[in-house]
């Protein structure tokens, strides 16, 4: 399941959850400090983690 990372309006607390594509875009998320639900979605630089067998 994917990693989303949030950022609170209210507090500007930043904070990521691991949510299933289909739970993503149906509820917001709550604030872990203050409870706000006046959050947005950050957009961060991803890896992609291999292994290569020799």
């Amino acid at each position: 399941m994917p990693t989303y990372e949030y950022r609170c309006d209210k507090c500007q607390k930043r904070f990521s959850r691991v949510e299933s594509i289909s739970e993503h875009g149906r509820k917001r998320p709550i604030c872990p400090k203050c409870k706000s639900t006046k959050v947005i979605q950050i957009f961060s630089p991803f890896y992609a983690k291999t292994v290569k067998k020799s």
